[in-house]
């Protein structure tokens, strides 16, 4: 199913805005930068596996990961609100920025780590997470990265069938603006230790 086909067209999309949303150039775990430029040895991920609090954590745990962030990709409008995401008139989706080190943990290890932590079945909605904002997505910066996404599709729906459990709608593109997301958005579960998480996989693992 080609997901890209339910959002909302570019000419009925909303304008959105020229001035960036603020957020801080920090993350507010680590205090590592999380806004360019990065030192040159680090490299960018970006993921959409549902509502990017929950995912944020998962990623920022990892050895490796110098620092995240999260922020809105996959649409039109520019410089979105979160409020104007949710309302599915942008054609954004909730992504995850991974800034990390490729000598401590390789792409394919994070695209091991997306696929098993949530369900990429679902079209657009994550579990009880209804809108185009929770669909999953991977958005890539190179060919290599293009590359070894679509190869790792086809090792998971491998996987998947085997259980027959369904079809993958995960969008691979390349990847455009990342627009970050409100400060409030930033690192939302180590501000809001008790805030909710929706994130989770279906309990398949990732093999190779």
């Amino acid at each position: 199913m080609d997901i890209r086909s339910l959002l909302v067209q570019p000419d009925r999309a909303l304008p959105g805005r020229d001035e960036a949303i603020f957020t801080s150039q920090n993350h507010f775990v680590n205090n590592n930068k999380i806004i360019p430029p990065f030192l040159d040895h680090l490299e960018v991920a970006d993921f959409g596996l549902g509502c990017f609090w929950g995912a944020e954590r998962i990623f920022w745990s990892l050895g490796g990961v110098d620092a995240t962030a999260v922020g809105y990709m996959g649409g039109y409008t520019p410089n979105p609100t979160y409020e104007e995401v949710c309302s599915g008139m942008t054609g954004h989706t909730e992504a995850v920025r991974i800034i990390f080190d490729s000598r401590q943990i390789s792409y394919e290890e994070l695209l091991k780590v997306f696929w098993e932590s949530h369900n990429p079945t679902q079209g657009m909605r994550q579990g009880n997470d209804m809108g185009s904002q929770y669909r999953s997505a991977i958005y890539t910066h190179d060919d290599i990265q293009n590359s070894l996404a679509l190869s790792s599709e086809k090792t998971y729906q491998s996987n998947l069938n085997k259980k027959s459990i369904g079809s993958i709608t995960t969008e691979i593109n390349n990847a455009g603006d990342f627009y970050y997301a409100e400060e409030y958005h930033q690192q939302y579960l180590a501000k809001n230790p008790n805030g909710y998480c929706g994130i989770g996989g279906i309990g398949i693992k990732f093999k190779s």
